[in-house]
């Protein structure tokens, strides 16, 4: 199935805007995406790969719009879902990208497997957080092997 669920942590808009980066990207690739700004564990497709985007606030905080689904992962079974994870941080902070994270942990302690490593971004380095996010994902959608990882026929064209 070439569908990837997006889900999203973000309070200020930056992650918002990763994530309907991304969704243009996988659309580049003939990849259908449906974002969620407000996720919930029962809307999303347990075939789809899931795409986890999220901020970090606070002291290693996760943005209120995602505590929700945060609360649901710890009773989940997730072992059929496979996810990537774009994390935003800020590294002047000791917490940097402890949300996304604290994100990742949660997805593997519910049995989720992670199809690469996290790509976590510093906004201070990256001031266009979703440039980078995009040449992350594209990098790995150009791979015949991450492809065939995602059993997704059509991509890549």
């Amino acid at each position: 199935m070439n569908s990837f669920e997006i889900i999203v942590g973000s309070m200020l808009g930056a992650t918002e805007y990763v994530a309907d980066a991304l969704a243009e990207e996988l659309t580049n690739y003939d990849l259908n995406s449906r974002i969620h700004l407000t996720p919930d564990l029962s809307e999303l497709d347990p075939q789809a790969t899931w795409l986890i985007c999220t901020s970090t606030h606070g002291a290693g905080d996760f943005p209120d719009n995602i505590h929700a689904f945060t609360r649901q992962l710890p009773q989940a079974s997730l072992n059929q879902i496979r996810y990537l994870l774009v994390g935003l941080g800020d590294s002047s902070y000791d917490t940097f990208c402890e949300a996304g994270k604290t994100m990742h942990r949660l997805m593997q302690a519910a049995g989720a497997s992670s199809i690469v490593e996290p790509c976590y971004i510093d906004v201070l380095e990256h001031p266009i957080p979703e440039d980078e996010a995009v040449a992350w994902l594209n990098s790995h959608l150009q791979s015949p092997k991450f492809i065939q990882s995602l059993n997704l026929t059509g991509a890549g064209a």
